[in-house]
């Protein structure tokens, strides 16, 4: 009888025992499905920038594609570099910068400007409305874009407020070979212009031209491998001249013509739609082509809000290059606002000089 009893006691406090925790592993179960995670305070950014100081672009699967042809040195020693003389300007380069974070080009990206943009004015509320707006654009291209912001001092002394030579962009040692696109212009893929830094260079600056090997067209793009012995040949040149005319210096260099091959081309620039034939093709035209250099005689820039007179004389007759050629003053007049937030200039007003030579015979 007391065995028995032992028995069913033992067996009464198991049965109880095993209920208590399964009690208690649905209890911790049940808090742990109705307690909150726990929230992480993460600290708030810091609002300072520091100006001079973009940082350098990530990597992408471009990595992979373009490793069988990487530049000499990696994409940390080559570099897109604008040089920017003029608040009108500061927007182009923005634009360009704004094209290279969109797809990944892994290239560094530098801006180059007057240094005394950077001077404090001792009454702020005097800044000119160019510069202020700059000011603003360029601290956008550090924080937006990864740009990295290199202000310079002018090299020769001239009647020009500031003049810091193409040729200066060879001071640039920290890279083995830089691009630099002149204003202005539209950059529609960059896979192409990233192949340029692996093109063999004989010479310390070469240009790429839209036209052929026959023709004289300054260069739509420019490449330049800096070196202390290349800028200094260029200093001596320039310094006892007191003089610098750009137009001279890029009719001086060798010239490589764009040779598209697929119907792909590196660069092509707005004013040799006019001489495209019927078998042109816009929308081919707009997705194999890299860099389009918007200039037209007839026009001041795509930065300025044209006359009809001024864009009926300028762009292409034939329906598909007009097509092509309207398509790229739009975009760039999208990307000014997307970007910049900047409508187009007015057109300035011609001077009276001006408006009496025009009516003068000829």
């Amino acid at each position: 009888m007391a065995i028995s009893s032992s028995v069913v006691f033992i067996f009464t406090f198991l049965l109880f025992l095993s209920g208590y925790v399964l009690q208690q592993q649905t209890v911790r179960s049940l808090q742990a499905a109705i307690k909150p995670p726990p929230v992480v305070v993460q600290p708030p950014p810091s609002p300072v920038l520091a100006k001079h100081f973009g940082t350098p672009p990530g990597h992408s699967f471009f990595d992979k594609y373009l490793a069988s042809n990487r530049p000499k040195g990696g994409w940390a020693k080559v570099a897109y570099v604008q040089l920017v003389r003029e608040h009108l300007h500061v927007c182009n380069a923005l634009m360009l910068f704004a094209v290279l974070e969109e797809q990944e080009s892994l290239a560094q990206r530098v801006i180059v400007y007057p240094k005394e943009w950077d001077v404090k004015s001792s009454d702020q509320k005097m800044l000119d409305s160019q510069l202020e707006t700059s000011r603003r654009l360029l601290r956008n291209a550090a924080k937006r874009y990864k740009v990295m912001l290199q202000p310079v001092e002018p090299m020769l002394k001239t009647e020009r407020a500031f003049t810091f030579p193409l040729a200066g962009l060879l001071s640039l040692t920290a890279y083995n070979r830089v691009i630099y696109l002149p204003p202005s212009g539209l950059v529609l893929d960059t896979l192409g212009l990233d192949h340029l830094f692996t093109l063999p260079m004989e010479s310390d600056v070469l240009g790429i031209s839209t036209g052929s090997e026959d023709e004289a067209i300054s260069p739509s793009v420019v490449l330049l491998k800096p070196s202390k012995e290349a800028f200094q040949t260029a200093l001596d040149l320039l310094v006892p001249s007191k003089t610098y005319d750009e137009e001279d210096f890029l009719s001086r260099i060798p010239l490589v013509p764009d040779m598209p091959e697929d119907q792909i081309h590196v660069v092509a620039m707005t004013s040799g739609l006019k001489s495209e034939n019927d078998d042109f093709n816009a929308t081919r035209f707009l997705d194999s082509t890299s860099y389009v250099h918007i200039s037209d005689p007839e026009m001041l820039g795509p930065e300025y809000d044209a006359s009809q007179e001024s864009v009926a004389s300028a762009r292409p007759h034939r329906l598909q290059p007009k097509k092509a050629w309207q398509e790229v003053y739009e975009r760039y007049r999208e990307g000014r606002m997307d970007v910049c937030g900047l409508d187009l200039e007015p057109a300035p007003k011609p001077t009276m000089k001006a408006s009496r030579d025009s009516r003068r015979p000829v």
